[in-house]
């Protein structure tokens, strides 16, 4: 097995071992290792249709709704892997592993509502005044809380584009995760709105540990701690942010960061 020829590293919060995922004959992941931090934020890069996103849905079992995708390999969460019997309730998974989608996608619902259906959900509220008191705490971790305290019976799509996907984020972070997976969350807003998930992002790394797909090169660079450069399905190169964007060891991470392409 792969923990026979390669040691999970025990500092990280999840390690990725052997992952190779298959659409049919398409063999999107080919045997990517990661360790992914607690509390850090780590980057996955790389141009288009490369795979950042299908690792990303992995890390939380969302290729699972896909009908021809193939999953082989271990994906372990405080050495518990994902993929075998003990998640067979993926609800309880994704509880603990939250996604925010590349464009917001709030409920037909009203502010509040959109936070409290997960708390309902998995029962953590005996009280109203429990369930007033997440919905609160959540969007005061989102840096929402001021700007909707006095409308939260109003319904979620009148928010702004950059209020809407902190709202997604403040759903995902009410039914208390422990990493968040965040899939181009700031390429359908504008730079100022995209500041303001940038800076919430820093923020909740201290709670949280949150993994990012982004093909903005600066805001990897400015948000991320580690980097994964993806290349055809392939983890080409791995490290500290810092070392990735200025000293990359491999050729095509080079031309990759320094804009010669993608």
């Amino acid at each position: 097995m792969v923990r026979d020829t390669l040691e999970l590293n025990k500092s990280a919060k999840m390690n990725v071992r052997g992952l190779n995922i298959w659409y049919g004959d398409n063999h999107a992941i080919i045997d990517a290792d990661l360790d992914i931090r607690k509390n850090n934020v780590t980057a996955l890069i790389g141009p288009s249709g490369c795979g950042k996103s299908t690792f990303l849905r992995a890390l939380n079992r969302m290729n699972d709704f896909i009908d021809d995708c193939v999953t082989k390999g271990s994906v372990d969460i405080d050495g518990t892997d994902i993929y075998r019997t003990q998640y067979t309730n993926v609800n309880n998974l994704r509880k603990s592993v939250g996604m925010v989608f590349q464009k917001p996608n709030p409920f037909p619902k009203s502010i509040y509502e959109n936070i409290a259906y997960g708390p309902r959900l998995h029962r953590m509220a005996e009280t109203r005044e429990q369930l007033d008191a997440i919905v609160e705490d959540s969007l005061r971790k989102a840096n929402l809380w001021s700007e909707v305290k006095d409308r939260l019976n109003d319904n979620a799509f009148g928010l702004s584009g950059g209020q809407q996907q902190r709202l997604c984020f403040a759903r995902s972070i009410a039914v208390d995760p422990q990493i968040l997976l965040l899939d181009e969350p700031c390429s359908a807003l504008d730079p100022i709105s995209t500041n303001a998930i940038e800076e919430l992002i820093l923020e909740l790394k201290k709670n949280y540990t949150i993994v990012i797909v982004t093909h903005n090169m600066q805001q990897a660079r400015r948000i991320s701690d580690t980097t994964a450069y993806f290349h055809l399905g392939e983890i080409i190169e791995k490290g500290s942010t810092k070392k990735i964007f200025e000293n990359p060891n491999h050729r095509k991470t080079k031309a990759y960061v320094s804009g010669d392409f993608g």
